[in-house]
Order: C-alpha cells, then sequence, then structure tokens
C-alpha cells in the first residue's frame, strides 16, 4: 500500500511580501501590524500575535515622536519616513515569516485579495492621521473656540482674533491701519490673526518660505511696521511673519 499523503493545501488566506510594501506605506505601521498577526495566526504561531501589534503600535508612537520633533527649518523629505517603516516592515516579515510564505504558496495556499489589501491600508490611514489632525487642530491658536474673524472691504480681507484676548472695537481698529497703510487692498485677500499681549499688540502675517534671508521682500513688512506704530503710537506693534501656522514664527519685526 501507498503512504498516505499528508500535505494539504492550507485552507487560509494569507498577506504576502508584497502586500506589505503597499499597505505599511500607505497605512503605516499599524497596518503592517495587523497583516503580521494575521499571518502568524494562520501559521499557528499565536503567542506573536500579541507581539506584532504591541511592536506596530510602539513603531506608530515613535514615528509620531520623530516626526512632531523634526524642527521646521529642517528640510525632510516627504516619502523618507514612510520609506523608513516600510522596509523595516518588509525585512521583518521576510525574517519571520519568509520560509512559512514559501511554503504556504508551494503548497497551493491562497493570499488576500489586493482590494482587501488596499481597503484595510486605507483604514489604516484613516486611523494613523486622526491623531495628527487632532493635534493639528487643537494646537493652532486659531482654532480655539473663542476665535472669530471678521472681514473687511470688498476684497473680504479677514482678520482672526481671540475675543477673550482682544475686543472686536480693537480689531476694527487695527483693521483700519491696515487700510490707511493700504496693507488691506483691493489687489490681493490679506489673511491676519491679531492678539494682544503685555499692552502689545501682536500681528501674524502669512508668507512663502525663504522670506525671512530676503531682505529686499522683507522692505514692505518693516514698513508696514513702521506705519503701523505711527497708527497707534499707545502700543507697542510686533509683527510675526509666519509660514503655514501660527508658531512658526520666521521673522519678528519690531
Amino acid at each position: 500500500m501507498e503512504p498516505q499523503k499528508t500535505n494539504q493545501t492550507p485552507q487560509e488566506k494569507i498577506f504576502k511580501d508584497k502586500a506589505f510594501w503597499v499597505g505599511t506605506f500607505i497605512g503605516g505601521p499599524l497596518v503592517a501590524g495587523y497583516f503580521l498577526a494575521e499571518n502568524f495566526k494562520v501559521f499557528k504561531e499565536f503567542d506573536k500575535v500579541k507581539k506584532s501589534w504591541v511592536y506596530a503600535i510602539l513603531t506608530t508612537i515613535i514615528v509620531f515622536i520623530i516626526s512632531f520633533s523634526i524642527p521646521e527649518n529642517v528640510k525632510v523629505p516627504n516619502q523618507l519616513i514612510p520609506l523608513i517603516y516600510t522596509g523595516l516592515a518588509y525585512f521583518l516579515v521576510i525574517h519571520f515569516q519568509g520560509d512559512k510564505l514559501k511554503e504556504h504558496l508551494d503548497s497551493g495556499g491562497k493570499t488576500h485579495s489586493w482590494w482587501r489589501i488596499i481597503g484595510i491600508s486605507f483604514i489604516g490611514l484613516i486611523v494613523t492621521t486622526l491623531p495628527i489632525i487632532g493635534y493639528a487642530y487643537f494646537a493652532d491658536p486659531v482654532t480655539d473656540f473663542s476665535t472669530e474673524t471678521r472681514t473687511y472691504g470688498t476684497m473680504q480681507h479677514e482678520i482672526a482674533f481671540d475675543s477673550k484676548n482682544i475686543s472686536t472695537s480693537e480689531i476694527d481698529n487695527i483693521a483700519e491701519g491696515f487700510r490707511k497703510t493700504t496693507y488691506f487692498d483691493n489687489a490681493v485677500t490679506k489673511y491676519v490673526y491679531a492678539k494682544e499681549e503685555n499692552g502689545n499688540y501682536i500681528l501674524y502675517l502669512s508668507v512663502i518660505d525663504g522670506i525671512e534671508n530676503d531682505n529686499y521682500a522683507l522692505k514692505p513688512f518693516n514698513q508696514l511696521q513702521k506705519d503701523m506704530q505711527k497708527e497707534f503710537p499707545d502700543k507697542k506693534i510686533i509683527v510675526n511673519l509666519v509660514v503655514d501656522y501660527l508658531d512658526n514664527v520666521v521673522k519678528r519685526i519690531e
């Protein structure tokens, strides 16, 4: 009698190595952790399932810390960090599951479809970006619930301010000062954030990156500060030039 064959075609599906490249790059380390954990379940290595999630969460936290710790003046390519943790995820799956993946496929086992891979990847992207969006929303003073915005002139120039910090009448006076100095003109709509601090008016103006190193481009803003100071002799006028958000002050003029 011929010996009975013991090798059977696996019924469960796995995430193949290429799925880790796509999934991790789109959805981050959490997706890599999910893929690893699901594969470990198929391979009956249940002791490694929890570890996959723990390491994925820790890696996500580390990525957040690194991303928020990079100074604004340090230019890092947008794709660098995703490429690093994607490469790491691929190395880990080959190291810990490479032989099992090959054995599964050689035995006729199936893999999850690309539709499932992409779907999970975008879910991971949403889960990962929500804390970033929340941080950006609550960290920016403009998004405070007491912030108001008033518009002026036919160009609808805007001044945002904290109503608990500075009164609307003061904002109207500041707007009138901008009109007299022609900063509020009929050419381009301007956006300003204004606040009062220690009896001073601090005006945040959005500018393009790199202007702080261009003396010629800074001349109009230096003149604006001087002209506004004449309009408000009892207040010290400070003009902060910012890029992207209020905390990123690239030039302070006073």
